[in-house]
């Protein structure tokens, strides 16, 4: 009793006791498992990959939406919206590392390519937060006021540029990360979300939410050249780790569209998915799919060759963020 005592006196002093609690004396896991957010829960669900089953289910924060790995990706960071924190989590084990309070609503999150600046969008108080990154540390540079709904986030590979969907005002922004200053905006259509450079920073995709397509922005000159016919409620975006083809969620529909970054056209849908398909993770092998379905409380994984869903696994509410170590990587 008094070394349990002892352990708990400890987790309090590192600020974990909260997010740990019993749950977490369970056996070892698997080194690679999937993590899993569940928005409406304040939890985070690990799946061991081989066997496709839930092993262990943890409080993390409230509402936990988006979640990254860091540059070094020694670290992969939850981002909880209310719970107005960061947990760093073991990108292999989804074990806690440590946390830190004071990030304000940060609902989606991002670093830029060159690793000098962190960007998260305070979706419910109309803000885009900017922080300095030291390679561990973050430092406010500037929150700046922008209406309404900042969502998500894409950075330019030069790091001079990110770009912010805004989900009630219909529009895309353009901040300047040296001045921390709204060059424009842009408005491109039905509650935008997920936004996506093609190679080459060519153009800006934004996927429309209230709508069934996907926005094609020539950026540099601030204007709508093509809308892509997706599927009803286009969501966000995955690389299909192929220089060529992305992938956009269509929660209404509940459908995967792919998209040609080349020809601006939808080559191919995924179909008879679970209601609510949002964030999707792929494997580094790039045979399968895994999916997050907020409506349906499951993740499933979907067999790329046949473009079938080959099985759900039951997870917490909401399910939203999902990450695994051995992903392809986003081209």
């Amino acid at each position: 009793m008094r070394k349990l005592l002892i352990a708990a006196s400890l987790a309090a002093s590192l600020g974990l006791a909260a997010l740990a609690g019993p749950a977490r004396a369970a056996a070892p896991v698997p080194d690679n498992v999937v993590v899993v957010l569940n928005s409406a829960d304040a939890s985070v669900s690990l799946i061991d990959k081989a066997t496709q089953k839930v092993i262990q289910t943890f409080p993390v924060g409230k509402e936990p939406h988006h979640l990254m790995a860091t540059p070094d990706n020694q670290s992969l960071i939850v981002a909880n919206s209310v719970g107005n924190n960061l947990v760093f989590l073991d990108p292999k084990t989804g074990q806690i590392q440590r946390k830190i309070e004071n990030i304000e609503d940060p609902y989606q999150i991002g670093f830029s390519p060159d690793k000098k600046w962190f960007v998260a969008n305070a979706l419910r108080l109309d803000r885009v937060d900017v922080y300095r990154f030291d390679g561990k540390n973050l430092s406010v540079a500037q929150r700046i006021p922008i209406k309404k709904m900042p969502s998500h986030l894409v950075f330019t590979q030069d790091s001079k540029l990110v770009f912010i969907s805004l989900q009630e005002s219909n529009e895309i922004a353009a901040i300047d990360l040296a001045t921390q200053k709204v060059l424009w905006k842009l408005k491109v259509g039905d509650s935008p979300a997920g936004v996506w450079l093609t190679p080459g920073d060519k153009y800006l995709l934004v996927g429309m939410t209230g709508a069934d397509y996907a926005a094609v922005v020539d950026w540099r000159h601030q204007k709508v050249i093509k809308t892509i016919p997706t599927g009803k409620g286009a969501h966000n975006f995955r690389s299909l780790a192929d220089g060529k083809h992305v992938l956009i969620s269509n929660r209404v529909s509940s459908t995967i569209s792919i998209i040609d970054q080349d020809a601006l056209t939808n080559v191919g849908n995924i179909t008879g998915l679970p209601p609510g398909p949002d964030d999707m993770e792929l494997s580094a092998d790039r045979k399968t799919l895994w999916v997050t379905f907020r409506w349906a409380r499951k993740v499933g994984i979907i067999d790329m060759a046949q473009r079938k869903l080959i099985n759900t696994i039951p997870v917490g509410r909401s399910p939203h963020g999902i990450y695994f170590y051995d992903r392809a990587p986003v081209l």
